[in-house]
């Protein structure tokens, strides 16, 4: 097994596989309540990212083009069956460029479904790189996606850190790089009060899919489907069935 990819719920018969990217600061573990639901129609593959919890202490990946390059060679022993992709926040645009790359070798995704982040072409405009602990603690715990008590904690927070520095890095260095649209559907999820995507940001997806987006919309914030892990994954075994 490779120290990338986590199988919380393995479904060896399922026709389809899920690949989950986690958001800035995530780990393979958010993504545990979603396999769960979803076996066994769909198997879920959870991607960690270097720099967090088992993986610890390699250092982080702040590239986001080579971390999508880093992710499609981990998964190349599983293109035995159809991979569709799901990324949230951070994990929305690894999730395309991870699309665009398996496209180009001939073994295009099911489908991409990108959540809680605008188009790729639309740049953030965020100095994240220039951050000081403070306010990366800030900024985590405004999106209500860290338990403010574990970010209090001083030794954890030299812990997952590093880490979420690195992501921010990537995500801030990102430049999107114009390419073919991609021919799977796009399926792009949002919260209704997400502070960081806008409809008409969300709908800007429209530009990358060659076979179609749909735009789903969900109550809660940049983490609704924490709250909302319901209707999602009812969503997402839907489009997979």
């Amino acid at each position: 097994m490779s120290p990338w990819i986590r199988r919380f719920s393995p479904a060896p018969e399922a026709p389809v596989r899920l690949v989950c990217l986690p958001h800035a600061g995530g780990s393979a573990s958010f993504y545990r309540p979603l396999a769960l639901g979803l076996a066994p129609g769909v198997e879920a593959l959870m991607i960690q990212y270097p720099g967090r919890q088992d993986r610890l202490n390699e250092p982080g990946e702040t590239n986001l083009p080579r971390l999508a390059e880093r992710v499609h060679r981990e998964l190349l022993p599983y293109l035995d069956r159809p991979l569709a992709l799901f990324g949230h926040s951070m994990g929305a645009i690894v999730a395309f460029e991870l699309a665009r790359r398996l496209q180009a070798a001939g073994t295009p995704a099911r489908e991409l479904f990108a959540s809680a982040h605008r188009a790729p072409h639309l740049r953030s405009g965020e100095p994240a790189i220039a951050l000081i602990d403070q306010e990366l603690i800030n900024r985590m715990t405004d999106l209500d996606g860290t338990d403010p008590r574990v970010l209090a904690d001083p030794e954890i927070r030299e812990m997952v850190l590093p880490a979420m520095r690195a992501d921010y890095q990537a995500l801030e260095s990102y430049r999107f790089a114009d390419g073919e649209p991609l021919t799977c559907p796009i399926t792009v999820l949002t919260g209704t009060s997400d502070p960081r995507v806008t409809p008409d940001e969300a709908v800007a997806w429209k530009q990358h899919g060659a076979a179609g987006v749909e735009v789903h919309e969900f109550d809660g914030g940049h983490f609704y489907l924490v709250a909302q892990a319901k209707p999602v994954t009812a969503l997402l075994a839907e489009r997979l069935a």
